[in-house]
């Protein structure tokens, strides 16, 4: 069984991740992307789903891990009877490479190690054929199935049950590199990998990236964290970021809540532009609106509210048998049936991230205010329709208050965008929207006698989204009527401190009902506190939430506050864009 999702820890190179487990063993793994098939799956079923087990051979060894100071590199000491031993785990960062770096070295005694190799390609569906490679390598092992193959360097493993085991002694001082490297089937494989040249080359771009945080503020160690988990998330080459390195992690254990997060939602790689240019990461806005006017170029009413990473729209949604699902929780998912959804809010966020990149002084280009120009067009046909909404429901659209205020900070940007730096549009024409579009949410989505805004039209029910009424703009932190929805979100959404997306019972999303506290929407309420002059409740809440955290200061969309863990995919790029929002408003960063 795999392990609690808070045990697993991310390595990644920028084009892909692999989640290694506290007991030394890399249960995800998809190659050459993150979109790609899983090689290594025992996260969502068992060990002979797939993965790599590099551990002492002594079941009473501990271990505890860190990040390497501002990398991706992970390292774990292991304490057992007979001695200390490190384990480095990195993907090495090289563009034109998909490695895996396993590092043993010796620090004290002798320690017996063990490897456990099961190679399942495919989600699970394909055993590759293997042999031994000894011409390049004394212990070289290459495997093949359909169009994937890995070359695995370093001790002797032995067949064993559609396994390959191997065992070894690491002494004080010693070190043994092991490394797998993926490569496509019909190409010989790649030369052996220069491990110390990898390894300082990949802790020197990591540094590097790090060294441009722009920002000494309180939780300064969880948001350089976060920011990291970002960059990590964000393709080296294509400039896609997607959600979430995992698919069909349970929202709710046992239920049906279980999705493929592994593309890119246009609503959280904008929100993650903002929080990188806040730090200094300028050159980002550039790279992703390069990705964003190659994904959705063409007409505006195609526009989907996710792609892949290098802007692929085929997502159809599929269930697939050859995974079990992550402790027994069915279905597994891949692809994403909301792809096809209309979400309004979608189109507010890429305007208030490319209104983001104008204002750190990245100049437009004549294609990028062409497509803003095209997208504004195509709202003001649309913004009246009903819509899925930021949580994507699987029932009948509706008119949410949100996707509302979204639209209408779209339009917000539009009309900025003119007024303040001169680029050319119906400036006229978008004020007269946007005013017709505030009208039209203070008449449908505010309910008088409780004093909030409601999840949408027709409805009493409330939202956390909300709270980003506030942060677009559209209401002060702290308007009366705003301070009005937070008592309401308080009331009805608090569930042991943490804050509820909303009451699945209501029936709005077509699911059954039934989900844990949404960490996202729990720092948006830090950040409304901070805002709205509540610090000590803000700092409270975020001390709370930053101690939720793994051992390495990841987090996942969900917590169960009743099981005391992680839930949803992982790590979860909103979530920690979230966190460096949060503490961006405690520190006094304005809105």
């Amino acid at each position: 069984m795999s392990l609690p999702i808070e045990d697993y820890a991310l390595i990644s190179d920028c084009f892909t991740g692999a989640l290694v487990g506290k007991d030394g063993s890399i249960d995800w793994l998809c190659l050459p992307r993150y979109d790609s098939r899983s090689m290594f799956g025992a996260l969502l079923g068992t060990e002979d789903h797939g993965r790599w087990l590099v551990a002492p051979t002594d079941a009473s060894a501990t271990s505890t891990r860190r990040y390497e100071k501002d990398t991706m590199i992970l390292v774990t000491r292991w304490t057992t009877p007979s001695g200390e031993v490190e384990v480095t785990d990195l993907m090495p960062m090289n563009d034109h490479r998909a490695d895996i770096i396993r590092r043993v070295r010796g620090v004290s005694g002798t320690v017996p190690m063990q490897q456990d190799l099961r190679i399942r390609f495919g989600y699970a569906t394909a055993i590759p054929w293997v042999r031994q490679e000894k011409k390049e390598h004394p212990h070289a092992l290459i495997a093949v199935a359909g169009p994937d193959a890995i070359v695995v360097r370093g001790t002797e493993l032995r067949p064993a049950n559609h396994s390959h085991q191997g065992s070894f002694s690491v002494h004080a001082g010693e070190t043994i590199d092991l490394v797998l490297t993926w490569f496509p089937s019909h190409r010989d494989s790649p030369p052996a990998l220069d491990v110390e040249g990898a390894l300082q080359h990949t802790r020197e771009w990591w540094a590097e990236w790090a060294s441009g945080y722009a920002h000494e503020g309180p939780y300064r160690d969880e948001v350089v964290r976060s920011l990291l988990l970002l960059r990590a998330l964000s393709h080296l080459e294509t400039g896609g970021i997607v959600a979430a390195a995992t698919t069909s992690l349970p929202e709710s254990f046992g239920g049906q809540r279980n999705w493929d997060y592994r593309y890119v939602w246009l609503r959280d790689a904008s929100l993650t532009i903002g929080v990188l240019l806040a730090h200094g990461y300028n050159d980002y806005v550039d790279h992703w609106r390069d990705w964003l006017l190659r994904a959705i170029a063409g007409d505006p009413g195609d526009v989907q509210i996710m792609y892949g990473l290098a802007g692929e729209r085929d997502l159809d949604e599929r269930i697939i048998d050859s995974l079990p699902g992550y402790q027994g929780a069915h279905p597994v998912r891949v692809g994403n049936g909301a792809s096809t959804q209309f979400q309004a809010d979608v189109i507010g966020e890429v305007m208030l991230g490319l209104d983001r990149g104008r204002r750190a002084g990245n100049p437009e280009t004549r294609f990028s205010w062409a497509l803003q120009r095209a997208l504004m067009g195509y709202l003001e046909q649309h913004w009246r329709d009903p819509d899925h909404g930021i949580w994507e429901i699987r029932d009948e659209p509706k008119q949410f208050t949100h996707s509302r205020a979204l639209v209408w900070a779209a339009f917000d940007c539009a009309v900025r965008a003119v007024e303040d730096y001169g680029l050319e549009g119906p400036v006229e024409r978008w004020k007269r929207e946007r005013d017709a579009i505030r009208a039209d949410i203070e008449a449908n989505g505010w309910d008088p006698h409780r004093g909030t805004y409601v999840q949408h039209y027709g409805s009493t029910e409330v939202d956390a989204s909300l709270l980003q009424l506030a942060q677009v703009g559209y209401v002060a932190a702290d308007d009366p009527r705003m301070l009005g929805t937070v008592r309401a979100l308080e009331e009805d959404l608090l569930r042991d401190g943490l804050l509820l997306r909303y009451r699945t019972e209501s029936g709005v999303d077509g699911l059954p009902p039934g989900e844990h506290p949404f960490l996202a929407c729990s720092f948006w309420l830090v950040e409304q506190y901070a805002h709205s002059g509540r610090h000590e409740d803000a700092v409270r809440l975020m001390d709370r939430l930053v101690g939720l955290a793994n051992d390495v200061g990841m987090l996942s969309e969900e917590y169960d506050v009743e099981g005391r863990s992680h839930a949803g995919n992982t790590p979860q790029a909103l979530t920690h864009l979230a966190l460096v929002r949060a503490a961006d408003a405690i520190g006094g960063v304005p809105l």
